[in-house]
């Protein structure tokens, strides 16, 4: 896990040196916006249905400018959840044996932004985007479970999700988002580094 995490760093500080864009002006002396820099700590809602309900979500990204109007944002979420597994042998009683399993995604969200297709204010930012990573999982069984322990909920280890998200300026150093997706929703702050 703490390879992951230095992993997850390393990559921050690399795109990071690579992606200093600034804002500049067009042909028209209009100013061009930089998405980039932005720390997004968000918590919200993940639905799966293996699971049968919602499940809490914390999600933390920093976005990085590569190119006019799109971002890539090295990603890291957690959640968690308990479920129930019916299960017995000779040896033990048939019944519900219940396991918690904790998944953590990481990986890289690439953003589009529609704000000068929409006309949008200053204070707006429209996007679509999509996650693509991998999912680390752990999973812990209730005392007296001898079953299989390798529950894989879901898909694989491969993570993907799609997004719809709107973001409001307070200030040029900070902002709200709202962000929806096909596996986890959030809302949060978006806060300007640099």
């Amino acid at each position: 896990m703490k390879k992951i995490i230095l992993l997850l760093i390393l990559s921050i500080v690399a795109l990071n040196g690579n992606s200093q864009t600034k804002i500049t002006t067009n042909d028209n002396h209009n100013l061009i916006e930089n998405y980039g820099n932005k720390l997004n700590l968000g918590f919200g809602v993940g639905y799966y249905g293996f699971v049968g309900h919602t499940i809490p979500v914390l999600h933390l990204n920093y976005e990085l400018n590569v190119a006019k109007d799109f971002t890539l944002a090295p990603f890291i979420t957690i959640y968690s959840y308990q479920k129930y597994h019916y299960w017995g042998n000779s040896n033990s009683p048939y019944k519900d044996y219940y396991y918690r399993q904790t998944v953590i995604p990481i990986g890289v969200k690439g953003t589009y932004y529609f704000d000068d297709i929409l006309q949008a204010g200053s204070k707006w930012d429209f996007y679509l985007g999509a996650s693509l990573g991998f999912a680390i999982r752990k999973t812990v069984w209730e005392d007296g479970y001898n079953g299989d322990v390798n529950i894989q909920n879901g898909t694989s280890g491969l993570y993907l999700d799609g997004h719809l998200g709107t973001r409001y300026h307070f200030s040029n150093k900070t902002g709200v988002f709202l962000d929806l997706s096909t596996g986890i929703s959030t809302i949060g702050i978006s806060l300007k580094i640099h």
